[in-house]
């Protein structure tokens, strides 16, 4: 099969080679997934798990990848609640081969079901960015009807997922981003946007929730913002500084088939909208992951036509 294989953390995406890799087996509990699209995180080649095991041993060459949709292909032993020539939506082990391939061997408890009146470029837009959001929100901020939320980065691939379900909680959402952000955060709900180029961010008052996914100097500002009891929750380290009397939760993304299934059927009944940004075969996958200027929304690799 053809894949995108990286050997030395020292050259990031101008490393990437698309090469032939054997096609992956279905272990205990996996499935085989051929992959009709796969979702592309920038930050990924910076992730420790993408060069070494749990072991810290080297596994590279390695492919690259963690968000996918396709159909499964093959069943290992013990998997269950799935069957070849399904449709499915799902996120990769960060410590596997990923999806930047024409198949992916994946454990069956990490896919949903994918409608089929869901496209795949679509689907494969959703598992880090949705269960990023929902868990960010809901598991780990404990959002409520009525409170308020401060999501950094709103119209960004998580922000924007983000925005939109706080609305749909009931929540009041305060998005920020760059100036040329403030319609698209609002057209997702936001009440009030914050350009934190030009505008300061303490005129935003106490809030229940933050939502990072910027980090640095942002988070540690937005420390302050915390009303008593609240939450700020973090998806790039925790903060330097800390809320007076509040809560600090800084969390990697977990796979999760039901959240993942209601996450699609709000793609699904028009609820959720979801952003993507460039959309490339495999064969101009290098390229297309070498942008040189800063691409808006997320970009997927199409193996399959």
């Amino acid at each position: 099969m053809k894949a995108i294989v990286v050997t030395d953390p020292a050259e990031g995406t101008a490393g990437m080679k698309l090469l032939e890799r054997p096609e992956p087996q279905a272990a205990i509990n996996d499935v085989v997934v051929q992959v009709h699209a796969s979702g592309w995180v920038p930050t990924e080649l910076a992730w420790p798990s993408t060069w070494a095991d749990r072991l810290n041993r080297s596994r590279t060459p390695s492919i690259p990848g963690h968000e996918l949709a396709g159909v499964v292909s093959a069943l290992g032993y013990g998997s269950t609640g799935l069957s070849v020539g399904q449709r499915v939506v799902g996120l990769a082990d960060w410590y596997r081969d990923g999806t930047l391939a024409e198949y992916v061997a994946i454990e069956a408890r990490n896919l949903a079901p994918l409608p089929g009146d869901v496209d795949f470029t679509v689907g494969a837009s959703l598992p880090i960015s949705g269960l990023t959001a929902w868990q960010g929100l809901f598991e780990h901020g404990r959002l409520q009807a009525g409170q308020s939320v401060l999501v950094h980065g709103a119209a960004g691939a998580v922000g924007s997922i983000a925005t939109q379900l706080a609305r749909e909680a009931g929540a009041y959402v305060i998005g920020t981003g760059r100036a040329a952000d403030r319609q698209t955060v609002v057209d997702h709900g936001a009440k009030e946007f914050v350009d934190l180029d030009n505008d300061a961010l303490a005129n935003v008052g106490e809030v229940d929730l933050v939502f990072d996914v910027i980090g640095g100097d942002i988070g540690s500002r937005s420390a302050g913002l915390i009303r008593a009891g609240g939450t700020l929750v973090s998806i790039v380290g925790p903060p330097e500084a800390r809320p007076n009397n509040g809560r600090v939760v800084d969390f990697v993304v977990e796979s999760d088939r039901a959240q993942l299934h209601e996450i699609v059927q709000r793609v699904r009944d028009g609820r959720l909208l979801t952003n993507i940004g460039k959309v490339s075969a495999l064969n101009d996958a290098v390229a297309a992951l070498n942008p040189a200027e800063r691409r808006k929304g997320k970009t997927i690799i199409r193996p399959r036509p």
